[in-house]
């Protein structure tokens, strides 16, 4: 099935993921109107809230992967959990990017100690472990079950950070929610579906190749290891 699935990625998501990323880029630069607030920093609220979302959806389904193979012991789920991971912390660093350069235009700081950002800070390094422990730990038996109960924990991280903002009094803006405002123009709306919809392409596009990626590096292994000393192809 994940087989299945990675086929129709690498052959689906490349073509629309070019198309909608132009579509967005147009919809960002040239079309949507500049906030009357944060000005045109607020812009980059269209690639922050969509790698936010991403790699909030990559951390899910590396729990849910991880899950999965604790139970059935396949390794595509593993593989699975690992390239959702992968690609995930690309976006969760962009989300750390992108907010504290929107954190420098509108607090005057680039960072601070607030509740959604050190919750999420707290998420991106949990998922930073994971990796480390992916790459020094790779010769362990027992590192994909100790990576695979890693992400899960992770991943139960994750509704705390979304609920920040309403267990702790915080400075980081409700816009979507806002009953006091947030995207007042129809054009922001479109714009922000249309970057969501950009950005999950990749992060798509992303994880399959590098599924792809992960059982061709398995498979080498195993016909690198035959062939050495002690192997069975010798």
């Amino acid at each position: 099935m994940i087989r299945k699935v990675e086929n129709v990625v690498l052959t689906v998501a490349p073509p629309l993921a070019g198309l909608v990323v132009l579509i967005s880029l147009w919809a960002i630069f040239a079309w949507v109107p500049t906030d009357k607030g944060l000005g045109l920093s607020q812009r980059i609220f269209y690639y922050h809230v969509p790698s936010a979302t991403s790699c909030f959806l990559a951390f899910i389904g590396a729990g849910v992967a991880s899950i999965a193979f604790l139970k059935t012991r396949n390794p595509q789920w593993d593989h699975a959990a690992h390239a959702a991971v992968g690609v995930g912390m690309i976006f969760a660093t962009i989300v750390l990017v992108t907010g504290s350069i929107w954190a420098r235009t509108a607090w005057g700081t680039w960072w601070t100690w607030d509740a959604r950002l050190t919750t999420f800070l707290i998420l991106w390094i949990l998922f930073a472990v994971y990796l480390m422990l992916r790459t020094f730990a790779r010769d362990n038996d027992m590192m994909p079950n100790y990576a695979g109960v890693l992400a899960i924990v992770g991943a139960l991280n994750i509704p705390l950070v979304m609920l920040a903002t309403k267990l702790w009094r915080t400075i980081h803006p409700q816009v979507i929610n806002n009953p006091d405002g947030g995207l007042e123009d129809p054009r922001m709306v479109t714009t922000l579906l249309l970057s969501m919809a950009a950005v999950l392409l990749v992060f798509l596009w992303l994880w399959a190749l590098r599924m792809r990626v992960l059982r061709l590096t398995e498979r080498t292994e195993l016909l690198v290891g035959q062939f050495q000393p002690g192997g069975s192809g010798l």
